[in-house]
């Protein structure tokens, strides 16, 4: 039902826990159905060899865009991309599976609503912002995605204004402008952390360490914030009905 896509460049350590997290799930995952995302490494690195997960080898870096073509082969009717720092809680695909059925929207565990005509400053919703207990629409969602198979072309339906940055932006903004498709941030309730994208009791502190992409890239919330800009003048529809 669900084909999930891993994604390791520099946190190989984390894989094995994200897969637990994965057959931990209330909604059965198969192994088979695991992709693993090898970015800009090499063949002498750690590979899972059994349990029928896929494995793809890229030695060069793709950066962010890469691992979303997988989504394009698969055969489920739905999608989940993680990024190598989250560790859902064992609810989550249960989660997305009730909200898809509501909203019928692309899906998110870090939800972003603009606030100004950029990246900054935003609202945050999601289990790194405000948790609610509802389906909440939001501009673009990221860290991790959960949407129905046949949308994975939008994102490549134009050529990102840049390779290294906003995959999360584009694919919210190509498939609003292309499908009609908008973007939600599912229940993250209080009082039940098993139904969160990430849980970040779990999670090792990764999304923070040297490895994360905001901390390395001086130019990182420039280039998105230009991201922002370029598509709200070409028609992005935000939730705030930014100009």
């Amino acid at each position: 039902m669900i084909s999930v896509i891993l994604n390791v460049y520099k946190r190989n350590s984390n894989l094995e826990r994200q897969i637990n997290a994965l057959i931990g799930q209330t909604v059965q995952i198969e192994y088979e159905d695991i992709h693993v995302w090898y970015n800009h490494i090499g063949l002498n690195q750690h590979l899972p060899q059994s349990r029928n997960i896929k494995t793809y080898v890229c030695s060069w870096n793709t950066k962010f865009h890469g691992r979303f073509l997988i989504s394009l082969l698969v055969k489920t009717p739905f999608v989940a991309v993680l990024d190598d720092d989250i560790i859902p809680g064992n609810k989550w695909f249960e989660n997305c599976l009730n909200s898809i059925n509501n909203v019928n929207g692309i899906l998110g565990g870090s939800g972003v609503i603009l606030k100004a005509k950029a990246y900054r400053p935003n609202l945050k919703i999601g289990w790194n912002g405000v948790h609610s207990p509802n389906n909440e629409k939001v501009d673009l969602v990221g860290q991790t995605w959960f949407f129905r198979q046949e949308w994975a072309k939008y994102l490549w339906y134009e050529e990102p204004l840049t390779w290294n940055n906003g995959e999360d932006i584009m694919f919210s903004y190509l498939a609003q402008k292309h499908g009609g498709i908008s973007s939600f941030v599912p229940p993250h309730p209080e009082q039940d952390k098993e139904l969160w994208s990430n849980v970040p009791e779990r999670d090792c502190g990764y999304g923070t360490d040297e490895n994360a992409s905001f901390l390395n890239a001086s130019e990182h919330f420039h280039i998105r914030d230009g991201i922002c800009q370029r598509y709200i003048d070409m028609g992005w529809k935000t939730v705030n009905n930014i100009k």
